[in-house]
């Protein structure tokens, strides 16, 4: 047992140290998404708190203030941790004073603990409010995530799947992380305690490597850190509030008049190409522009624009006078900025990938 709790203690002190590193760095680093990194830095400052019990609870154990701000601090993690899913997905994200109810579980047991102590009713009530905000929040983020991938993909012309999946993988392995914390606080209410230190030790491990993973995905990966407007609704949510003013015997010739346009200034050429932009550019008011192509075309934004260049990268691949072209040339010639984007565009709409379908065309 001894052993166990002294490979606790290390596992403890690793994750502390990496966290606290990486929040400094996240605090400190010049960035244009710095309330992201804020956010970022302060949870796993909290987290790191939190994990210090594993190597220093007999000193919390002699103070009980500071015992009870750790344990009470441990409701902030899920309100940090959606605000920053939040701020990465939406670009305009701000805190705003009605943010401020995210703490109010936080100062409410603050002051539970200070009138009953750490009493076993006050942590018994704390356990189960601590599971309950945890399921909440945690719907919260995979809503958030959802949303962003439908509005992403009815409003921008290129991909931000990397920071969807990377997201949405780092909500799925907390969810895997936090089922063994589930499973250790049932432990203690079916007379299964002698097995809370080996839970104690997958814990340790399954935070360690997620804090890795994340450190690694983040240094890898900045560009992750891009993100759409929170003002921004889906086509559906629009239709719903009756914002479409497109009259039925117009649409047709909008249709057309769009379609003309596209063939004719080739406005999918700039990789950078929002519905923001067509929209004045094509002279159409946002939200209708939006609604003509996702509802009344039935397209994706993101598969419309997309569509386009596919075509445009055909024509250029079947030129004998293009061969000296490179695939990767030609990719961000059409307004790509990503080669697998690309590659799973062009087979998606020829089943073929682009340097067959070269060699084909040019066979004949």
């Amino acid at each position: 047992m001894e052993n166990k709790i002294v490979f606790i203690s290390s596992l403890g002190k690793i994750a502390f140290f990496l966290m606290l590193i990486f929040s400094v760095f996240l605090l400190t680093v010049k960035s244009t998404k710095k309330s992201s990194n804020y956010i970022l830095g302060l949870m796993l400052l909290l987290v790191a708190f939190d994990l210090s019990g594993f190597f220093i609870g007999e000193c919390f154990e002699e103070h009980l203030i500071l015992n009870s701000i750790k344990t009470a601090s441990a409701l902030l993690q899920m309100p940090l941790f959606l605000c920053y899913v939040l701020s990465v997905c939406f670009s305009n994200f701000r805190f705003k004073p009605i943010h401020l109810l995210h703490i109010v579980l936080f100062v409410t047991f603050l002051i539970i603990f200070k009138i009953a102590s750490l009493s076993s009713s006050s942590l018994k009530l704390y356990g189960v409010i601590v599971e309950l905000q945890w399921f909440a929040y945690m719907i919260a983020v995979f809503v958030s995530l959802k949303r962003y991938n439908r509005i992403q993909l009815e409003n921008t012309s290129q991909s931000n799947s990397r920071a969807y999946q990377w997201l949405f993988q780092f909500a799925v392995l907390s969810c895997v992380a936090h089922s063994f914390v589930l499973m250790k606080s049932c432990l203690q209410y079916v007379n299964l305690e002698h097995l809370i230190l080996d839970l104690n030790i997958v814990i340790s491990i399954s935070t360690l490597v997620i804090t890795t993973w994340f450190v690694l995905k983040a240094l890898y990966h900045p560009q992750l850190f891009t993100g759409i407007e929170t003002n921004l609704r889906p086509v559906k949510s629009s239709l719903r509030r009756g914002d479409s003013s497109l009259n039925q015997t117009l649409l047709k010739g909008e249709i057309e008049r769009l379609q003309a346009f596209m063939k004719n200034e080739k406005p999918y050429l700039d990789f950078e190409l929002t519905l923001q932009k067509l929209a004045t550019q094509f002279d159409m008011p946002e939200k209708e522009l939006s609604i003509l192509i996702n509802h009344h075309m039935g397209k994706h934004f993101f598969d419309f624009i997309n569509e386009y260049r596919i075509e445009e990268a055909k024509t250029i691949l079947a030129n004998p006078n293009e061969k000296h072209q490179t695939i990767l040339e030609v990719l961000y010639h059409v307004g790509f900025n990503s080669k697998s984007s690309f590659y799973t565009s062009f087979k998606k709409l020829t089943g073929k990938t682009p340097t067959v379908f070269r060699k084909e065309q040019l066979a004949h």
